[in-house]
């Protein structure tokens, strides 16, 4: 907490005969003498007119600055960039995704920093835009606080429900002949409705959640849907709790605590959570100086019941759990359960006890969507961590909604998505294989991409329960089946799955977190001394400077 008299760091902008200078150019913005002594908050955006998860943040900044006015602080805007991963999911595009991940969190460092903000407001949507934003909190560690511009609500065909993994997944049942193209147009049509994330428990609602878990969104706010007022009424509530941190001196160090990643890593395991979750959360632990580690995700998992029931593992949208209230009642029903720590502090300063005790549910009956813990949909977690001489320092498969555990077949091994997906499509994929995509990790892709248009495909040709895929890269929230990503260590740097060749037995063996070549170790050996790395696909530009730096996937795929 900040003893009393202690200077505000915008201070150096606005006090004193030498600053004339910078006063001159905040007056040029239109800003007052009353207004230069409040403190300054600023509010990083990632508004924008490409991505649908951002298309209304500019109504919701509006709130958020008069949260903050309300309470004596003066807010000035700015924005950083967005990359929508639907839109580039399945080309290069998606090469740029995680990269844009960092520079989220430089750009906004960049700002806070040179112009000496007393606080700000991390405001966004989607896959790399909340963990770009929440590792620049981690980072800067002055007050500090997040706000998700909310979930998509569900599409709507009839009686069908929709989301964006049913678009995707509906280009394999056309490929396969099951549907037609009048009916693949209609999917395409209604599936998603408005301004949002992703309507499932993708990355981007994966990601709002945990960080509400983590106790740096206030009470309730992840779920609120973009298109309800109630999400204006979160975002005033923001700014009003911001401020209350920068008088206090409440700072993102004083919640980013090792117990708070083990309370975020519980409920992403409850609910069934993306596996970029894992990804995201090593990143933003490594800025808070946090040493968590990939195996603390599947310790978590193995003793953390599997209770919430949402797309795309489960049968329901997020906009559902908002309905009975919310992330409150799956860690009301956690903390009950022993299973997450009470007296983790958040932004409202006070406990996450205390927060679930003064949170009222609008409904008494949560339904179907919340399952006690004593009577689960899964006894474990959905999340877990493999390991064995394919993958060293390990794999990620997100277990819910799978019902094969157990795997052993033929490699078809491939050296990029494109690839894979061209061999779906022409239905050279049979039960029984094991699809090996490469050369996709950090350095190898650059950039990590996601596999799902391959993976949607594989499931919409009927074959998400008889082919297991494993990758260096990643997937997208709406991935289903057994797909092992993350596959570390890479391939481009002579990781084992480097040696991989058409024909040879995987096994996969969830149970016992195992995932193996059956190769002896000198043939693995043999193999790996006579490989050579291929050349960079980029030898220019971000990707080229990502594929120098970047780390393994088993450590957040930061930046050296």
């Amino acid at each position: 907490m900040n003893d009393v008299g202690v200077k505000r760091r915008s201070s150096i902008l606005v006090e004193g005969v030498e600053r004339a200078p910078h006063r001159a150019l905040l007056r040029a913005l239109g800003l007052t003498d009353e207004e230069f002594s409040k403190p300054l908050i600023g509010i990083a955006n990632s508004w924008n007119e490409v991505v649908p998860g951002h298309i209304h943040l500019n109504k919701v900044s509006e709130k958020v600055k008069d949260g903050v006015k309300a309470e004596g602080g003066t807010p000035l805007e700015f924005n950083t960039i967005a990359v929508c991963d639907g839109l580039a999911m399945g080309h290069e595009g998606m090469r740029f995704s995680l990269v844009s991940r960092e520079v989220i969190a430089d750009s906004v460092e960049i700002m806070i920093e040179a112009h000496r903000f007393d606080g700000f407001i991390a405001l966004s949507s989607c896959d790399k835009i909340e963990p770009g934003m929440m590792m620049a909190i981690a980072r800067l560690n002055i007050p500090s606080i997040f706000l998700n511009g909310g979930p998509m609500c569900a599409g709507r065909l009839g009686e069908r429900r929709l989301s964006t993994g049913d678009v995707f997944e509906a280009v394999g049942k056309y490929s396969s002949g099951k549907i037609t193209l009048e009916e693949l147009k209609l999917i395409e049509k209604y599936a998603c409705p408005g301004a949002g994330s992703c309507a499932g428990l993708y990355t981007a609602n994966t990601m709002a959640l945990i960080f509400e878990a983590l106790g740096m969104m206030i009470p309730g706010a992840s779920t609120i849907p973009a298109v309800d007022s109630r999400r204006l009424e979160a975002a005033y509530k923001t700014g009003l709790t911001l401020m209350n941190m920068v008088e206090t001196g409440l700072k993102p160090s004083d919640i980013l605590t090792f117990e708070a990643f083990e309370n975020a890593i519980t409920v992403d395991a409850s609910m069934g959570g993306s596996t970029n979750a894992i990804l995201h959360l090593l990143a933003i632990a490594r800025e808070a100086k946090v040493k968590l580690t990939i195996e603390d995700f599947d310790r978590i998992s193995r003793k953390t019941p599997y209770i919430v029931d949402l797309i795309p593992g489960g049968r329901h949208p997020v906009e559902d759990l908002d309905r009975i209230g919310g992330l409150p009642i799956v860690m009301k029903k956690l903390l009950e359960a022993g299973l997450i720590n009470g007296e983790a502090l958040t932004v409202t300063g006070k406990t996450v006890k205390e927060n679930i005790e003064a949170f009222e549910p609008p409904v008494r009956e949560v339904g179907e969507v919340v399952r006690e813990p004593s009577s689960p949909i899964s006894k474990y977690g959905s999340i877990a961590i493999l390991k064995g001489n394919l993958a060293p320092e390990g794999a990620v498969v997100k277990i819910s909604g799978v019902s094969i555990l157990h795997h052993r077949g033929e490699a078809k091994v491939y050296d990029s998505e494109e690839e894979a997906f061209r061999a779906v499509i022409d239905k050279q994929i049979e039960p029984g294989d094991v699809v090996v995509i490469r050369y996709e990790g950090p350095r190898g892709g650059p950039g990590m991409r996601e596999m799902l248009s391959v993976t949607a495909a594989i499931v919409g040709q009927g074959l998400g329960d008889r082919v297991a895929l494993i990758t260096d890269g990643r997937f997208s929230g709406a991935t289903r089946g057994l797909m092992v990503g993350h596959v570390s260590p890479e391939a481009a740097v002579g990781g084992p799955i480097a040696a991989l060749r058409n024909g040879d037995i995987i096994k996969i063996d969830v149970p016992s977190r195992r995932i193996d070549v059956e190769l002896s170790e000198d043939e693995l050996r043999k193999r790996l001394s006579g490989w050579s790395p291929p050349k960079p696909r980029y030898t220019s530009g971000i990707l080229a400077r990502y594929a120098k730096y970047a780390l393994s996937a088993s450590l957040g795929a930061g930046l050296e």
